[in-house]
């Protein structure tokens, strides 16, 4: 192939690929507007989202501002107008608390979710694509990880290296990939047998043309699910590490508002304290959940309703 035509390939590669994209993305969006189930997640997953971006508005007070009024500490406080969500044991307004922490939340969830998506579906995309001693090097380093236990070892790195919600992030990235590599390269090794792959190959595709035009389209659903269900676990796993009392602490999140109100002893008084986060979390996550289930149900082979 002459230095000329490589650009061309390149071109037609790219403008190839934004159309099998396109047509996944519409064939997917045209079947979640139809699921009641997919659009009530979408509108709670967008109420959240909404809070995080908004949250320095929504917000009437710092976080971190402590109530005292004529040196009186408005400790536990419950719900009024001034304070929507009553006060923590330390003065604090739950409210802001609250809004802030939809934020932290998000933000853990998201960057894990995506991070892992792209390490786990770049590793298992080549293990699976070019097998051998790639696949079989790739994989052995997922089997080793799939040794660790995932809570004990992230906690184990946090109280290393710190309690930052970076360390977090990267602390559950650096061992969530393994399962999305060892999907993503199961399906692969199956797609680079399809009839489809094998004619671009005979035809002189180059891999690169063959991964992103006909393997990676296909791999598409498959790793929107494996995602929203990272996501969704690392919401949880972030809370439920905050809860031990390792979370961030230069940020306000739903774990650690739990944490603080058990620590208080006021988990079991202190209603309006523990409910927010509580039921928060839970609605977050099962957002996630169900569009995770309804991606499924979309790309099911037995559903008929996603064909590439």
């Amino acid at each position: 192939m002459s230095s000329n035509t490589l650009p061309i390939e390149l071109s037609q590669t790219r403008r190839a690929t934004l159309r099998r994209y396109r047509r996944v993305a519409t064939t997917l969006l045209d079947e979640f507007r139809a699921q009641r189930s997919a659009v009530l997640a979408a509108g709670v997953l967008g109420f959240f989202v909404f809070l995080g971006v908004f949250a320095p508005l929504i917000a009437p007070y710092d976080p971190t501002r402590e109530f005292v009024i004529n040196g009186q500490a408005q400790r536990l406080l419950e719900p009024s107008l001034k304070h929507p969500f009553g006060t923590t044991a330390l003065s604090r307004d739950v409210f802001s608390q609250w809004v802030y922490g939809s934020r932290v939340s998000l933000i853990v969830g998201l960057v894990s979710g995506l991070a892992v998506m792209a390490i786990g579906t770049s590793v298992g995309v080549v293990a699976g694509y070019y097998k051998g001693n790639v696949d079989l090097v790739l994989m052995r380093v997922v089997d080793t990880l799939y040794g660790v236990p995932a809570t004990p070892f992230i906690l184990l790195l946090v109280l290393f290296f710190g309690t930052s919600l970076t360390n977090i992030v990267l602390a559950m990235v650096f061992i969530l990939w393994r399962t999305m590599a060892r999907v993503v390269r199961s399906e692969t090794l199956s797609l680079a047998e399809r009839p489809f792959v094998k004619a671009a190959r005979a035809t002189g595709a180059s891999d690169f043309r063959i991964i992103t035009v006909h393997i990676l389209p296909n791999l598409l659903p498959l790793i929107m699910i494996e995602t929203t269900i990272i996501i969704a676990f690392s919401i949880t796993l972030e809370a439920g590490i905050s809860f031990l009392g390792l979370g961030a602490t230069d940020v306000t999140s739903w774990g650690t508002m739990l944490e603080l109100t058990f620590s208080s002893g006021a988990i079991r008084s202190a209603w309006w304290w523990v409910l927010p986060p509580g039921i928060s979390i839970t609605l977050l996550v099962l957002s996630f959940f169900y569009l995770s289930r309804v991606v499924e149900g979309i790309t099911s082979p037995d559903s008929g309703r996603f064909e590439l």
